[in-house]
């Protein structure tokens, strides 16, 4: 599983998604002590406990604790790119515009943030491109695990070695109990060709594929077989889905919504994401009793 740095975990956190690596190690907060002063080596950076009100580096600092009040901002200084603040937070580089309101993450899988709307815009142009490659995948090539009724289907990009991936279809009864239909595929994270791969490839192969993907998850013997399937295609859309680790959890529109997320969890953001009230799931109705 991939780790995801500490700032970009938390400013996801803070806009009310979930950790993209279910398999991330909580980074300690960098220290700083009260009325720390700049570094002399570097003039034109200031720390973030007292910048000057009205200065770029204050609207910086400001956007900066509106997505995450609790991190300590190291150092803000002039960027390389112009019309922007650049700021350490957690050992991670990150770019505000003078103005205050946008937030750039760099690297990897970077985003932009809009900081009064609190909102991922990279993650909202992203989502619009998932639906489109979902959409490649029939719905005959997915392992559905479902209630009767769901009140909200998710599609989970999975691995069968992925320990969150297994402890994550240990509770499908309870996902589906929650009103949540799970939608899979595959995604073996070891690469195409691995020992990975061919057990994915032999459950997509199976005769009862639920039966064959469970079996994988809890160390059951699963017949090595191989047929004509679409594991390596599905490996191809996760990928070009922008997926960071297993598992990878996609709404109906696109959005990510975390990697490992606990039932009644993942339920109540289902519910916001859709503009609804989270509420419980309903206790199963009692048998009636003869007179």
């Amino acid at each position: 599983m991939e780790h995801i740095p500490f700032m970009k975990r938390i400013l996801i956190a803070a806009l009310g998604a979930i950790s993209l690596s279910a398999c991330a190690q909580q980074a300690p907060q960098s220290a700083q002590a009260p009325g720390a002063q700049a570094s002399s080596a570097n003039p034109a950076a200031v720390t973030a406990a007292k910048p000057a009100a009205g200065t770029p580096e204050a609207r910086a600092v400001d956007a900066i604790r509106q997505l995450s009040p609790q991190v300590t901002v190291d150092k803000v200084s002039a960027a390389p790119l112009p019309g922007f603040r650049e700021a350490i937070v957690g050992g991670q580089v990150v770019y505000i515009s003078d103005d205050g309101k946008y937030l750039f993450l760099p690297g990897s899988g970077g985003a932009l943030f809009d900081v009064a709307a609190r909102k991922n815009l990279s993650e909202a142009t992203l989502a619009g491109m998932r639906v489109d490659l979902l959409k490649t995948i029939p719905a005959s090539e997915r392992i559905v695990f479902s209630p009767p009724n769901p009140k909200h289907t998710v599609t989970v990009f999975t691995d069968v070695e992925c320990g969150y991936c297994r402890k994550m279809h240990s509770e499908i009864a309870e996902y589906n109990r929650q009103g949540i239909a799970v939608e899979y595929l595959a995604f073996p994270r070891m690469g195409i060709g691995s020992e990975d791969h061919k057990k994915m490839v032999s459950v997509w192969c199976a005769a009862d594929r639920k039966k064959a993907l469970t079996d994988a998850k809890t160390d059951k013997a699963v017949k090595m077989v191989d047929c004509k399937n679409t594991v390596s295609m599905q490996y191809d859309v996760g990928q070009r889905a922008g997926l960071t680790g297993t598992p990878m959890i996609l709404t109906r529109d696109g959005t990510q919504v975390g990697g490992y997320v606990p039932p009644a969890q993942l339920r109540a953001t289902l519910d916001r994401l859709s503009g609804e009230d989270a509420k419980p799931a309903a206790a199963p109705a009692k048998p009636a009793t003869g007179a």
